[in-house]
């Protein structure tokens, strides 16, 4: 049952298929809401094609799952509109050339535009700002992003931030938004250990406020709940175990149709992604 700020993620048999095979298939997960989810697997497994298959963002071309009780696909511009994106490469990038500070703002404002309620865009201006500023404050604590620390401030360009700090600052944009379910991919791409531990103690806080959390990875952390797409048939329950109640996963070597590279990519062109 769904809790009010977090969307359970339940999939069963689920598989996306492109012009040169399958991206994933026979995936299965039943996470409750303020869930951690870990997507794990080799890069070109198909695990960005979940993440965006498990937010509404791809198609999904057999089996069932849904969101927040939302059925997918059925309901996947309903989905899209509780589950917000971290990082996601091609789809949602931070803009190199703004500054953190620019980056706020347009989220705010492009939050405020289309989120908000007629009478909520007719009140006072400074209303408006105090109310916008407010959200950014929220999310870049929930982010632990902290824009005085870096080298000018909000100013900061995106090209200049570290890896951990652009990091916090896409988790911060996508919880602008207050989202039930939030996606993250690649992420522990490109960071020391060190970093990796903080990134995941990051995504672990955001999962225990209650907002439910999916993070592509190349290696699980302990406690997660674990989802791997270079196994097949693989059903994950809230307590990282699977159908036959051993520990993890199944990790046996996909048979029939393969993932490649060139596979995730047919199935990103096929749904309309680059």
């Amino acid at each position: 049952m769904d809790s009010p700020h977090g969307a359970s993620v339940t999939a069963e048999n689920f598989g996306l298929k492109g012009p040169r095979g399958w991206a994933f298939r026979g995936l299965g997960i039943d996470a409750g809401p303020g869930s951690l989810v870990a997507i794990e697997g080799p890069s070109g497994s198909g695990r960005t094609c979940l993440l965006l298959a498990l937010t509404g963002r791809m198609r999904p071309t057999e089996g069932q799952a849904k969101v927040g009780g939302l059925r997918l696909p059925r309901k996947m511009a309903a989905v899209r509109r509780i589950a917000a994106l971290g990082p996601v490469p091609g789809v949602s990038e931070l803009d190199p050339a703004f500054t953190v500070a620019e980056h706020l703002r347009e989220r705010a404002l492009l939050q405020r535009r289309f989120d908000s309620s007629l009478r909520a865009l007719l009140r006072p201006r400074a209303e408006r700002i105090a109310t916008a500023q407010g959200r950014i404050d929220a999310a870049l604590d929930a982010a632990g992003l902290d824009p005085g620390t870096l080298p000018k401030a909000g100013r900061t360009s995106v090209r200049d931030l570290e890896r951990l700090e652009a990091l916090r600052l896409s988790i911060a944009l996508a919880l602008i938004g207050g989202p039930r379910l939030l996606a993250v991919d690649d992420t522990d791409l490109k960071l020391s250990d060190a970093e990796r531990a903080e990134a995941w103690d990051l995504l672990r806080s955001v999962a225990d406020s209650g907002t439910t959390v999916l993070a592509v990875c190349s290696q699980a952390p302990e406690g997660a709940i674990t989802l791997r797409t270079d196994s097949t048939d693989s059903t994950v329950d809230a307590n990282g175990t699977d159908d036959d109640d051993t520990a993890g996963t199944t990790t046996q070597p996909t048979t029939g149709d393969t993932t490649t590279e060139e596979g995730t990519a047919d199935a990103f062109a096929e749904t309309g992604r680059a």
